[in-house]
Parts: C-alpha cells; structure tokens; sequence
C-alpha cells in the first residue's frame, strides 16, 4: 500500500505566502514523478507544479515566477512553496506521484487527500 499524506494549506491574504508539504510513504520500490494538482469550484483539475521522469520541473503559467517545486528523494518529499499569493489561487491542492509499488512492473497512480488553500483578497 502506498500513500501520499500533504500537509499546508490554509488561509491566507493576497500578497502572502503558504508552504505544502507531500510525503509518500508504503510499499515503495520507485517514484518516477511527484508533483501537485489543484482543483477551483467548477473547474477542472490542473497541473500547477511537479517533476518529470528526468527531474526537470513543469510550472503552470499562471504560477511561475511565484512557487517553486522542490523534493527531496531521500524522504520521498515534495514541496511546493507558494509566494505573492492570489485570490484566483483559491482551490484544493492535490499531490500526485507515479510510484512503482514492490511487486509490480510499473508505475501507478496516486493522489492525496487534497488540501484547501483560501487566498482571501
């Protein structure tokens, strides 16, 4: 079983800033991809940040400029630091990973729990 178990969020005034945090944990053998999702009311899930297979990183344009995706492969982390925030940033942020459990010959597909960030204007 793997998981993946955020922690951040919460509310915040424009201008500010908000850290998330993501850590997987389980029957790990290999994480090709980690990265974070968000989803506003009535709008479909987006990429706002994340690493490849090759590790280079991916930005939302709408983000760049103001959050930076970091990890840290020893403890199967990912972080995303979120700066001069916005009330358009309002959404729950999702952390998503490719993780090849034990066992298997693949990757598959995980998400966590979902964390709410409020940008109030």
């Amino acid at each position: 079983q793997v998981q993946l178990v955020e922690s951040g969020g919460g509310l915040v005034q424009a201008g500010g800033s908000l850290r998330l945090s993501c850590a997987a944990s389980g029957n790990i053998f290999r994480i090709y991809t980690m990265g974070w999702y968000r989803q506003a009311p009535g709008k479909q899930r987006e990429l706002v940040a994340g690493f490849t297979r090759s590790g280079d990183t991916n930005y939302a344009d709408s983000v760049k400029g103001r959050f930076t995706v970091s990890k840290d492969n020893a403890k199967n982390t990912v972080d995303l630091q979120m700066n001069s925030l916005k009330p358009e940033d309002t959404a729950v942020y999702f952390c998503n990973a490719d993780i090849r459990p034990w066992g298997y010959e693949r990757g598959r597909d995980y998400w966590g729990q979902g964390t709410q960030v409020t940008v109030s204007s």
